[in-house]
């Protein structure tokens, strides 16, 4: 083991030992689960052990609580995702339903949809989703967007932007 990989290690450890049980206690207030505030606070560790400059930081409870809120925020989203499709299946002919391993890949798509779609405007998102899965032309989405063609175009290279960027460090 190189002395970079001790260090980090002994950071982690250092800060799991006096910082986990005000993280956890931090989380369960945003949570109201103490299963769930356990899970983040843990997923918080690693994930910041994964960090490139984790030894230039001298102050880890604001880091830990970013990285802690990111992972609140997108457990709330994948919770809206999958209660949004259960409600459109619901709407859908018994027949119909996919088997309950499609709906999980069905869902597991949704999610890194989602993923790659984070950080645009709600009017990005939705004119690359009408675009993408309606096949509907900038004109069409543009009109139910109430902005121009050349806004929605505008939309859509932003979409692809971020989607390349988030690929491209993947």
């Amino acid at each position: 083991m190189d002395i970079d990989h001790i260090s980090r290690n002994q950071v982690i450890d250092q800060w799991f030992r006096k910082e986990y049980r005000w993280l956890r206690a931090w989380v369960r207030k945003d949570t109201d689960c103490s299963h769930s505030a356990e899970d983040i606070a843990s997923e918080t560790f690693i994930q910041a052990l994964t960090l490139k400059d984790l030894l230039a930081v001298r102050a880890p409870r604001p880091l830990l609580s970013t990285i802690a809120r990111r992972l609140m925020y997108e457990g709330w989203r994948r919770r809206d995702l999958e209660r949004a499709y259960m409600a459109r299946l619901s709407a859908q002919a018994e027949g119909l339903h996919p088997s309950p391993e499609e709906q999980h890949l069905i869902l597991e798509a949704l999610y890194a949809v989602d993923r790659l779609l984070d950080g645009l405007s709600s009017n990005a998102r939705t004119a690359f989703l009408y675009h993408q899965l309606d096949g509907m032309t900038y004109p069409q989405i543009g009109r139910l967007l109430g902005v121009s063609p050349t806004r929605v175009q505008q939309y859509m290279a932003q979409a692809i932007k971020r989607i390349y960027l988030v690929m491209e460090h993947a």
